[in-house]
This record gives structure tokens, C-alpha cells and sequence, in this order.
């Protein structure tokens, strides 16, 4: 666990920067304003995931059930979070259906939370 909790941090941080770099420079000709400050709220939260799930996986030592839902939490909020509002910035644009993909992005952002949640109780319980 504690290797695919590396990757997968390693993988979100590089798939942001490039993500960055392409809405900073290609996205600005096709999405409207709004909807480019969106992808990049996305990204954003992307690479904080993705440095969360690096410094969490040097930290954790994946021995607890709890210490494995921290970043599976994390791993898959950041996903459902990220990937919906990336395609919600594309709904005009792709005849993407925003009432299909608009619940998607609060269950992301409630599981990252959750997760953000266990890491401070694991911090307190284990006085880190």
C-alpha cells in the first residue's frame, strides 16, 4: 500500500503539471472564463492531493485498516473530485451532461475530507 500510495501521488502530481500547462495555454481559445477557473480549481486540488499522498506515504506505515483508508480515501476523492469537474469544464464544449456529473464532485471533495479527518485523528492518537 504504501508503494501505490507513492505512484499514485507521483502520478496525480505529474498528470496536474500537465493539465496545468494545457488549460494555462491551450484552454484559454475553448473554455469561457468560468469554466477555465474551474479546471483549474481541479488541478489545484490535484497537486495537493498529490503531495498529501507523497507525504502521507513516507509517514504512514500501512500496518492499521485506518491507515489504508487515509489514502484510499484520498486516492479516490482526489479522482472523483478532479476527473468531474474536469469534465463539468467541458460540458458546453462536449455535450458533457452536467446533471450526470455535477453530484460526483461533492462525494470527491466529502471523501478527501474524510480522509484529511483521519490523518489529524491519527496524528492526535498516535501523538505524532
Amino acid at each position: 500500500m504504501k508503494t501505490f500510495t507513492l505512484v499514485i501521488g507521483a502520478v496525480y502530481g505529474l498528470v496536474s503539471v500537465i493539465l496545468g500547462a494545457f488549460g494555462a495555454h491551450a484552454l484559454k481559445k475553448v473554455l469561457s472564463v468560468d469554466k477555465l477557473a474551474s479546471f483549474e480549481t481541479g488541478v489545484k486540488y490535484q497537486m495537493y492531493s498529490a503531495l498529501f499522498l507523497l507525504i502521507v506515504g513516507y509517514i504512514l506505515k500501512f500496518e492499521t485498516p485506518s491507515e489504508k483508508w487515509i489514502s484510499i480515501l484520498m486516492i479516490a476523492g482526489t479522482f472523483l473530485f478532479s476527473v468531474s469537474i474536469y469534465l463539468l469544464a467541458f460540458s458546453e464544449v462536449a455535450a458533457i451532461p452536467s446533471k450526470a456529473v455535477g453530484p460526483i464532485t461533492p462525494l470527491g471533495g466529502l471523501l478527501m475530507i474524510i480522509s484529511w479527518a483521519m490523518l489529524i485523528f491519527y496524528f492526535v492518537k498516535n501523538k505524532f
